[in-house]
């Protein structure tokens, strides 16, 4: 017997909205009780700015989450929480390693309740954070949408929550639209798995042309420098002052420090959704395609000579399923149990041509989007890292004394988000061994420009058609990289800087990235 085909409704998922809640995020609590909370979101930027948020929040009490009762209004106390932690962590000269009872008791029972992690998740800072500026217009729309909540009051920030909102808005109609593909194929009907193959990738060249936009209102230097550092995590962020992570203090009396990623759009179930359905398989970074590791619904597989067994490696897609609500993670897992698109266009090869040609332009269009997706993590972290380091060069140290002690200040080791200190050894030595550097790169052990790469590359490998293959593990090749007339390499402008890779880690909208001069991330498509 084959498993069900997954039903949207048993995970809370919609067909209109996708990911995105069915009832649209409550833009305030309706229970006066907590209109604590409302006021101090409400005045967000200007506590953090007069630097008062902690000394408010302090005095604040300790709510009851007695009078949450439908799912917006937890999902609307969550975010509200999430924002108000973040902003009494990184609010200050520099972060505070506690959060007190007063955000920390309610957010860990409505965290609980919610199956997420108690911090600023994807979910808490763009699922869960939008309002439509019109009703009755669609929320795919980046001009009919606004943010709920900010850090800074900015357009840059509230630009770059939106275009990720309205990205899963967008694609939401693939979700149903491929588990129709996933039955169809059960049927051996080709002719709408085509239709669906076709439509799926047309959707994915709308969501390219979406991301593309996130230029017009989100300026890079206001992003790194003043939005990143409030989205940071606790994980990993010694050098940053969190040596140990955070501590919530509960009242328990046993309460130990606590460590967790950032918000990520890598906690997007969406992009994960469509690796699934398209059979695309993602190994650790590093690895090659003769050793396939693939994505089990428990974790990471490596086949040998037809066996598979558990990866010991990291597998930082699979981490960060640990971040998306609970229903959401468990519906990829159920979605991976009956992916069969992959198969059944590899059954009809030499049958049905409108078929394969579907199914590889999907691979096409979502390659793509990741191409566009590198290129956006180069303007938004790896250029900005690269002036923050050099201004740091030159500045005096009574200078670099008075600096706030934030993500957007420091130069870090390169740990990741699954960094093991037990074992960084380990994997530094491996990592010498296979390509010859003598310093880690990771998140988990991961490089994020070359986690990137590597996962746009392994979108192509399913394809289908030969001429298909060769297109997309084509090298494109810039003109004048070995250019005599560019001069030594640090003075050729667009050129690479340098052959020399340096390790500088930075958190993004997703917690704990590796940077150097060709690896950063905001998000991790």
């Amino acid at each position: 017997m084959l498993p069900p085909v997954p039903v949207l409704a048993d995970y809370g998922i919609s067909p209109a909205h996708g990911f995105l809640p069915e009832v649209l995020p409550l833009t305030r609590l309706p229970d006066p009780y907590y209109n604590k909370w409302e006021a101090i979101a409400a005045n967000l930027q200007a506590l953090i700015l007069s630097k008062r948020l902690r000394g408010v929040v302090d005095r604040l009490p300790v709510l009851s989450t007695i009078g949450l009762e439908h799912d917006a209004e937890w999902r609307r106390a969550y975010s509200l929480l999430s924002f108000m932690a973040h902003g009494y962590i990184w609010g200050g000269d520099s972060p505070s390693d506690r959060l007190p009872p007063s955000i920390a008791v309610p957010l860990l029972k409505i965290s609980q309740h919610l199956e997420v992690p108690p911090v600023a998740t994807y979910a808490a800072v763009c699922l869960w954070n939008f309002k439509p500026l019109f009703v009755d217009e669609d929320i795919d729309n980046l001009e009919n949408l606004a943010t709920l909540n900010t850090f800074t009051g900015s357009l840059d920030e509230s630009w770059f929550y939106l275009v990720s909102v309205a990205m899963e808005a967008r694609g939401a109609p693939i979700i149903p639209l491929m588990l129709t593909a996933i039955a169809a194929a059960r049927q051996n009907d080709a002719a709408t798995v085509t239709r669906c193959l076709s439509t799926f990738a047309e959707r994915l060249d709308d969501l390219t042309t979406l991301l593309q936009r996130m230029h017009e209102s989100c300026d890079p230097v206001i992003f790194y420098n003043r939005i990143r550092p409030f989205l940071a995590g606790s994980k990993n962020m010694a050098e940053a002052g969190l040596p140990n992570g955070v501590l919530y203090e509960d009242g328990s009396g046993t309460e130990t420090y606590r460590q967790y990623a950032g918000g990520s759009n890598a906690q997007s179930s969406l992009i994960q959704f469509f690796d699934i359905v398209l059979g695309i398989e993602h190994r650790p970074t590093g690895d090659k395609r003769g050793r396939t590791t693939t994505t089990s619904a428990n974790g990471p597989l490596e086949r040998e000579g037809g066996h598979a067994a558990p990866s010991p490696k990291h597998n930082f897609i699979m981490e960060m399923r640990r971040y998306m609500p609970g229903p959401h993670a468990r519906f990829l897992s159920d979605v991976q149990a009956v992916a069969n698109i992959r198969d059944f266009v590899d059954e009809h090869r030499a049958d049905n041509r409108p078929l394969c040609i579907a199914y590889d332009a999907c691979l096409a269009m979502l390659s793509a989007l990741r191409d566009k997706h590198i290129a956006i993590v180069t303007r938004y972290i790896v250029i900005p890292s690269r002036e923050v380091r050099a201004r740091s060069r030159s500045r005096s140290p009574e200078a670099t004394r008075r600096t706030r002690l934030n993500l957007a200040t420091v130069s870090r080791q390169p740990q990741g988000i699954a960094y093991d200190a037990r074992g960084a050894a380990a994997d530094a030595a491996q990592q010498q061994k296979k390509t010859g550097a003598s310093n880690l790169k990771g998140t988990g052990g991961t490089a994020l420009i070359s986690f990137l790469k590597q996962a746009r590359d392994e979108t192509g490998e399913p394809a289908v058609e030969e001429w298909t293959k060769r297109f997309m593990s084509r090298v494109i090749r810039t003109e004048g990289q070995g250019d005599f007339f560019a001069g030594k390499p640090e003075e050729g402008a667009g050129l690479l800087a340098s052959s020399t890779t340096q390790e500088v880690e930075v958190a993004g909208l997703a917690g704990t990235w590796t940077i150097d001069d060709d690896v950063g991330g905001i998000c991790n498509y």
